[in-house]
């Protein structure tokens, strides 16, 4: 028997027989190198990247010793932010899919506190959440955690740089002193270690090293000088016309002026980075996943834990002076067998950092000239191909996507393939349309409104609309 073959773990038939319905045959390396020990009970420190399948390896030693017929909380994940918690309890849900009623809540900041009470007063098997609210439901009394069988710390390098080391210490005084303690990280360094210590019991280390496939990834980069940067990213826009581009900058000032420098050039850019409202921060978000943003301009922080499918190309602004977060940069674009460009400018003082890639990757790196790219002086940036549509109605409303999609086709006239992505959040909604006829349709679902211009029809009732403009 194979052994990164999930059957050759000591799991449960339903846990094995729905792994190989979701097509999850073989191990990643994380998963391989981890899984056993979880499933011994033993304390881990895992170094891996989001997308090395780190989900499925702390998930799957939770569920194996889940009792569905208890109602407390055997389980509880820790994450940086809302979008990674979302992704990580849909993921649990999916793992556990087989094996009955197991609920799976999500506790964050940015939603009303009164439903997430609500649900804890029913019971839930596994709570994922971001270290303030949980510390919010600890300090109402509203979340008992004495009964956690496994604590999980998910990117814990990026929840301690977000400040949060306080409130992880008190919830993990909150929890048994006899827990399985498993710690995920991208970066491991002496300061987290040392924080960490008390956490855990002689916890088994592993690390995985990140790489990419160089065959879905065309990896060029650019000597440029200090102060050409945004001219040149602006440049290679225009040049090779990504429709979604990461642009990662080492700053959170230097992310503002590059994004503010390209949008004066009509390129539809947007500026990710750590001190942003979560408010704020989820709205774009939606905007680029839904193409109504072309680049997102992101610290490396601000970009930890974000999925974008079908992501054309990377820009690395600087060279960064870790060769991991560059192959992690890198390692964006060209998933799930699409091809992938990898863009980095070097100023003259960074090729020591572009040296410690090569020797990472134990190849050379590809030079290009700038001046071999066509500048058109007058070239106009190509706009973003959709634009979002803001409803103040949500889930609260109970709006769903199909009830948007058929207020879109029926009443403003839309072909299916003029409506992008639809996410319906608590009270707001976002709907992508095509930038060519979006102002169109959206006079088509006001035009009779008995409530004025900014209110549009869905399902008989009235909702004030209005476009995020970027």
């Amino acid at each position: 028997m194979n052994s990164t073959s999930f059957s050759s773990l000591p799991l449960t038939p339903a846990l094995l027989s729905n792994l190989d319905t979701l097509g999850y045959h073989q191990m990643t390396a994380i998963q391989a190198q981890s899984l056993p020990a979880v499933l011994e009970g033993r304390d881990l420190i895992a170094q891996a990247k989001t997308g090395s399948g780190k989900t499925a390896a702390f998930g799957l030693g939770i569920l194996q010793k889940l009792n569905p017929a208890w109602f407390a909380t055997q389980a509880l994940v820790l994450c940086p932010t809302r979008e990674l918690a979302d992704q990580v309890a849909n993921e649990l849900r999916r793992l556990a899919r087989a094996m009955g009623n197991v609920k799976v809540l999500v506790l964050t900041g940015g939603a009303p506190m009164r439903p997430q009470i609500a649900s804890l007063e029913h019971g839930a098997h596994i709570v994922v959440g971001t270290p303030g609210r949980i510390r919010d439901h600890l300090g109402r009394a509203t979340l008992d955690l004495s009964k956690v069988q496994t604590l999980v710390l998910d990117e814990a390098d990026r929840m301690t740089d977000m400040g949060f080391y306080d409130e992880i210490a008190n919830i993990v005084s909150a929890c048994p002193t006899r827990r399985q303690t498993l710690l995920f990280s991208a970066t491991y360094p002496d300061d987290i270690r040392h924080a960490t210590a008390s956490f855990l019991i002689d916890p088994l280390e592993v690390t995985v090293e990140a790489q990419h496939d160089n065959s879905q990834i065309e990896q060029r980069f650019y000597e440029i000088g200090f102060d050409e940067r945004n001219h040149a990213v602006a440049r290679l826009l225009n040049h090779f016309q990504p429709v979604s581009t990461i642009a990662f900058c080492n700053t959170k000032v230097q992310c503002r002026e590059l994004a503010d420098a390209l949008r004066a050039q009509g390129f539809t850019a947007l500026a990710l980075y750590g001190e942003l409202e979560q408010r704020e921060r989820d709205e774009i978000l939606v905007l680029f996943a839904n193409r109504s943003c072309s680049v997102l301009v992101a610290t490396d922080v601000a970009a930890r834990g974000l999925d974008i499918p079908n992501l054309e190309a990377v820009i690395n602004v600087d060279v960064s002076k870790d060769t991991e977060v560059h192959i992690h940069r890198v390692g964006r674009t060209g998933r799930g067998g699409e091809q992938g460009l990898a863009l980095t400018l070097c100023a003259p003082n960074e090729k020591k950092w572009v040296k410690l890639i090569e020797e990472y990757q134990n190849a050379p790196v590809e030079w290009h000239k700038l001046d071999e790219l066509k500048e058109d002086e007058y070239a106009v940036a190509e706009p973003a191909p959709m634009m979002t549509l803001v409803i103040q109605g949500g889930k609260k409303d109970k709006l769903r996507p199909g009830d948007l999609l058929g207020a879109l086709t029926g009443d403003a006239g839309l072909l299916k393939e003029q409506v992008g992505k639809i996410n319906v959040f608590e009270f707001q909604t976002y709907v992508a349309l095509d930038r060519r006829i979006a102002y169109q349709a959206f006079e088509r679902l006001n035009k009779n409104s008995p409530l004025g211009g900014d209110f549009g029809a869905i399902k008989g009732r009235y909702f004030k609309m209005r476009f995020i403009e970027v």
